[in-house]
Parts: C-alpha cells; structure tokens; sequence
C-alpha cells in the first residue's frame, strides 16, 4: 500500500569516497542543501518528509566516522518516483531515494537504479521484503518497511477470532451491527483489496520463474482457481448475501467500523490510528479465508535505491547497508510510520504491541506485490471486472474477458 542534484565529478569519485571512508577524514561540512551543488564527498539522499528525523542520527553517524556528508532532502512522495526518473539520465539527481518496491520494474527498465550489494545481511532482512526488493534476481532495494493487510476486529462485538469466511460473517452477523464485515470497493473494485480471498482459491496473477521472480509469461488469473474465486465473489455481492458492495468506499467503511457499526474490517496500517483514536477495543487476526488456501494479501515494501548515475555508488551502498539496516534505524524508522519493519531484529521489538504483532502474522504469508511491467495491463482491467461480477454480471464470462483481456494487452 512518494532534481535537485549534484554537479558530480564522475573521474576518479568513487576512489575519493572509498579512501575516506578508509581514512576516517572529515571534509568540511557543505551548508547548502540543494543536491545541485553537493560535491563528490556529499550523499544526497531523498526521503518523505516524515522520514527526515528518524534518518539524521544515521547520517550524522555516517559523517562522523568516514567525513561524507550526507545531505537529506525532504520530497514530496507524489512526485518523487517521477523526478527521480527524469532527473537521472540527465546526470541529475540524488545519490539514493526512498520509494516503494513496486517502481522496480519502472525504475530497472528505465536504467536508473544500481544494484546493491548486501551480502550476508540479507539473512537479517524478512524473507518477503528481500524477494519485493529482488528484480531480475538482482537486490535493488534496502528494504525498511512491510506494508500488509490484515483483519481488524472489534473485540468488544467478537471476543474470538474467526476460523474461517464463513465463521466470520456469523459471528460479525450475531454482533447484531449493520456490517458483518466489510471491505471497501468503489464503483471501480478495488483487486488489492480482494486478493487475499483470490489466492486462497489459487488464483495468483502471475507464475514465477527458476529463480522466483514474477514471470510475464505465466498469467495465472485466469485459471480455475480464478474462475471459483469469480464465481464466490458473485456470491457474495448483489444476487447473492450483498456483504460485498461497489457502494462502500474506503471512507465509508472507516466511518462505520470507528463508530462501531461493523464488526470485522479488511484494511492496512493506515487506519489503525483510526481505530484506536475512536476508542474501539482493536483486535488484528488473520484474513478468513474462504477457500481451502491461505488468504496471502499482497505485500507493499518500502525502502531505498541507489541511483545508477551517482558517482558516490561505493559510500551509498556502505551507508545504506552498513547505517540503514540497523536495528537502531529500522526501529527509528518504524516508530516513524508505525509500519511493520523489514529487519527481523525490529520486527521483534515492535511486536511487543499486539497490533504489530497481529500484522506481521499475516505479514507472514503475504506475497509482493508484483513489480514486473506487466502488472500494469492487470491493474486497468481487473478491479473492473471484480465490481461487475459483484453487481451481477455472469462471473464466468467476466472473469474469462477479463483473463483475455490481461492476455492481449500484455501481448
């Protein structure tokens, strides 16, 4: 579920920087933060504007013990995969960015991105965000953060969890409240939403290849399992129960769980402060499945990339794996966000809260969300074909169109 740059001197940066580091040296700190005119000892970094405290006591460190500046700069996230994608080629731009896993396939084919070297410290990370950050079986990504869904419970209406779809809607349905449950959807549909249900019927979108990266080639939302899955969601929407409905929005469904109205809430993090702020005594379950498979939500993780055009390539990947992927950090990080962090030492110390705790259980079974470029002719054509189905539409003619649909634009 985010340029300014460098004039750098390309001959010989990479040399200066990795002696510094050796040496310890410590180059007067530039004062100017426009990353137009930041010098080869100088690591432009753009990150969000929430995210500028949580860095500086790395950055700080970093400068102290190896006399690289590291000039942060606050980005809005609407814009920043963009100018990070114009402004590179030009020679332009910050040495890394923040940004979300799913630009990769963006980034990668655009040649802006460099690989980063890890190492053993990919043991450190969540299995789930090291695949995300993984394209072309080349790690491009310092994870930081994993963003997944998960099932909000109001424990005051069910004091247990569900064991099971079905057991979710009697129990939502004895609580007596206007919502059983609830997933927000839109005139449009809304398949993030809808896909840990869709895999538990087996219905990923895509196939992987030999090395466990999303292939192209292999478009599996069309398969049996995603046939069944068209079928219950008919079910479950305008001739069938109606829990499913393209009338309730993402506000809609906040406004009606936060003043109790709803019992059960497929949502993210993002609206977990919601919750709390309006009292609701929160529990947070894994998502009921309604097939024989695991309900695998998609997993969004944030993270940072290394511009293919910086001349200071040697410090960024120290810094990122040496300064960003600590404890200290990830938490700092974390305590930013509130989103679940990637480095399995922070994920440990933030479960203590069982809201934490409750998402990264379903964290666990979470699937990246695809970053190949094909994901991009689903997304057009899917939600689409889910709010049809949910109003009526015959569920196996839909899910057929929508399969060939996906098909031909892929090409």
């Amino acid at each position: 579920m985010t340029v300014n740059t460098k004039n750098l001197l390309r001959v010989g940066a990479l040399a200066v920087v990795a002696s510094l580091a050796l040496a310890g040296c410590s180059p007067a700190s530039s004062e100017n933060t426009n990353s137009d005119n930041a010098s080869a000892n100088t690591l432009t970094v753009w990150v969000d504007a929430e995210r500028v405290e949580a860095l500086k006591p790395a950055a700080a460190a970093y400068t102290e013990k190896t006399g690289v500046d590291v000039d942060l700069v606050s980005k809005d996230n609407a814009t920043l995969k963009d100018d990070f994608i114009q402004q590179v080629p030009t020679g332009k731009g910050p040495d890394i960015t923040m940004g979300a896993h799913d630009w990769l396939g963006e980034l990668v084919t655009n040649g802006v991105v460099s690989p980063i070297e890890l190492g053993d410290k990919a043991d450190d990370f969540l299995p789930v965000a090291i695949t995300a950050s993984t394209y072309d079986g080349q790690v491009y990504e310092l994870p930081y953060a994993v963003e997944n869904l998960a099932l909000l419970r109001n424990a005051d209406l069910v004091p247990e969890a569900a064991s099971s779809y079905e057991d979710m809607i009697a129990k939502g349905t004895a609580a007596g409240v206007t919502y059983p449950f609830l997933v927000e959807q839109g005139v449009d549909g809304n398949p993030y939403h809808l896909y840990p249900f869709e895999t538990s019927f087996g219905a990923p979108v895509f196939g992987t290849d030999a090395s466990g990266g999303y292939d192209a080639t292999k478009l599996e939302i069309g398969n049996a399992g995603g046939e069944a899955f068209a079928s219950w969601l008919a079910s479950q929407g305008k001739n069938g129960t109606g829990v499913f409905n393209t009338e309730i929005t993402g506000d809609i469904a906040k406004t009606a769980f936060t003043s109790g109205d709803a019992a059960f809430w497929l949502t993210g993090p993002w609206n977990v402060s919601a919750a709390l702020d309006a009292g609701i005594n929160l529990a947070v379950d894994p998502i009921a499945a309604p097939s024989t498979g695991t309900a695998a939500p998609f997993a969004g993780v944030k993270g940072f990339f290394i511009s293919e055009q910086s001349a200071n390539k040697v410090a960024a990947n120290d810094f990122l794996v040496n300064y960003m992927a600590t404890e200290e950090v990830q938490t700092a990080l974390f305590e930013s966000g509130k989103v679940l962090p990637a480095l399995k030492a922070s994920v440990e110390a933030a479960s203590s809260d069982p809201v934490v705790a409750g998402f990264a259980a379903v964290g666990a079974e979470a699937v990246p969300m695809p970053a190949i470029p094909a994901m991009g002719q689903v997304w057009q054509f899917w939600g689409i074909a889910q709010a049809a189905v949910i109003n009526g539409e015959d569920p196996t003619v839909t899910w057929q169109k929508l399969a060939a649909d996906v098909q031909g634009a892929i090409g």
